[in-house]
């Protein structure tokens, strides 16, 4: 056992070091992140959103002296660390402790890949150290890890990059007049880039796009799904990914996902079924919105499911941009900390935030008569129901302002708005 002690303790050694040398070595661009200086933090979000990201970008404004040694970054994906449990976490102060005379800062990626994580840093969050902590599974913040930490970590979900942030990572410049200049067609190109392909950082390294976003994929879906739930019906998992991709902005019911897969000739139980979309959402694969007008009771049956990144869903789908400008809009509403619904009853409205007021509908272009009527009548039924003067709708790339005996309704490009809350 002493001797298992000592090589554990030299391997922590070597990772804080090796950690520090290469953290003072990376050049980095800042997102778009507001943290309360002293507090203790849990990112959470989908695989390679960003969330390793930050912790560098905050390791970066710590160090602002080049002072590294302050530092311990643990990854706990490290495969020197696939056997380490609980008992095993202490070894990593006392590793530090023994090249450092200081109170260290640690920053703990992917801690939840090691049982029962929550009870050694609470020890340490009540012992006075800050703590940043990153993980993949939205179980990190399930009532019995809230309840064990006890309000000492502050919440952060990282979503892929925002368009803003998508924009600076390319050097493309932007501001309140770039739709009056030049820099638009630059703008324009990259937002049909973006739309398509998704915000994942890593993303713009790559030429060929889908074969990573599909190794993404395949990651979450092997590691954060099958693997951690011990799925062994892996084709039905697949399956049920498959239609919720095509169901996306369509009210769906369970009963419905169950008879889709069911004509397949694949059979699933609805428990299952149930247990397969919490799965898909503890992983923030997908998010889920209920209707508005529902009865509290009816709200978990039948909703509508978006995905956490365009670039994951476009994997599923062949020319269907009317679905991931909609998806996009649910994740730039999530990324300003917005809860929407959706409205249904003899009309729809595809997103109403009651905290703001707020009434988005999404439209790829209003051109065609018939559109153009449905979702101003829409829009219109339901700002006369709540009484408000405004409403939005987000197209591809049509601006105009619609007057209405209701209010005034701003048609806006996706870009624009997507843009709006950086000038």
């Amino acid at each position: 056992m002493s001797y298992k002690r000592d090589e554990m303790k030299d391997i922590f050694k070597k990772i804080i070091i090796s950690q520090q040398e290469w953290l003072s070595r990376l050049e980095i661009i800042p997102r778009n992140i507001e943290l309360e200086q002293h507090a203790n933090y849990i990112f959470t979000g989908l695989r390679r959103a960003g969330k390793s990201y930050v912790l560098y970008q905050v390791i970066q404004e710590l160090c602002k002296d080049k002072n590294y040694e302050q530092i311990i970054f643990i990854n706990f994906e490290d495969e020197r660390l696939s056997e380490i449990d609980s008992n095993d976490l202490q070894m990593i102060l006392d590793a530090y402790y023994e090249l450092y005379d200081k109170k260290p800062i640690l920053f703990f990626d992917e801690i939840q890949n090691v049982p029962q994580w929550q009870k050694f840093v609470r020890r340490l969050a009540d012992q006075g150290f800050q703590l940043y902590i990153s993980g993949s599974n939205a179980n990190m913040l399930s009532s019995e890890i809230a309840s064990t930490l006890g309000g000492r970590f502050i919440n952060k979900e990282i979503l892929p990059l925002s368009f803003a942030e998508f924009l600076q990572f390319q050097k493309i410049p932007f501001s309140a007049k770039s739709k009056y200049t030049e820099e638009r067609f630059a703008i324009k190109k990259a937002y049909s880039g973006y739309l398509h392909f998704g915000g994942f950082p890593e993303l713009l390294r790559f030429e060929n796009k889908r074969d990573y976003l599909s190794s993404v994929y395949q990651k979450l879906f092997f590691g954060d799904l099958i693997a951690r739930y011990s799925i062994s019906n892996v084709n039905v998992l697949r399956l049920l990914v498959k239609k919720m991709a095509e169901s996306v902005n369509n009210e769906t019911s369970v009963s419905r996902i169950k008879n889709l897969i069911k004509s397949t000739g694949v059979a699933i139980g609805s428990n299952t079924l149930f247990d397969y979309l919490g799965y898909l959402e503890n992983s923030y694969l997908i998010a889920s919105l209920s209707n508005y007008h529902s009865k509290f009771t009816e709200r978990e049956s039948s909703k509508k499911y978006y995905f956490l990144d365009t670039g994951i869903l476009g994997l599923f789908l062949m020319d269907q941009d009317t679905k991931l400008l909609e998806n996009q809009v649910y994740i730039e509403l999530r990324r300003r900390g917005l809860s929407p619904y959706f409205l249904k009853r003899n009309t729809e409205v595809d997103f109403y935030v009651p905290e703001e007021n707020l009434l988005v509908q999404v439209s790829y272009s209003l051109d065609n008569p018939e559109t153009y009527k449905r979702e101003i009548k829409a829009l219109t039924e339901a700002m006369k129901e709540f009484k408000l003067k405004d409403a939005l709708i987000l197209t591809y790339d049509e601006e105009k302002t619609i007057e209405t005996a209701e209010g005034k309704i701003q048609v806006l490009p996706l870009w624009q708005w997507m843009l709006e809350s950086k000038y």
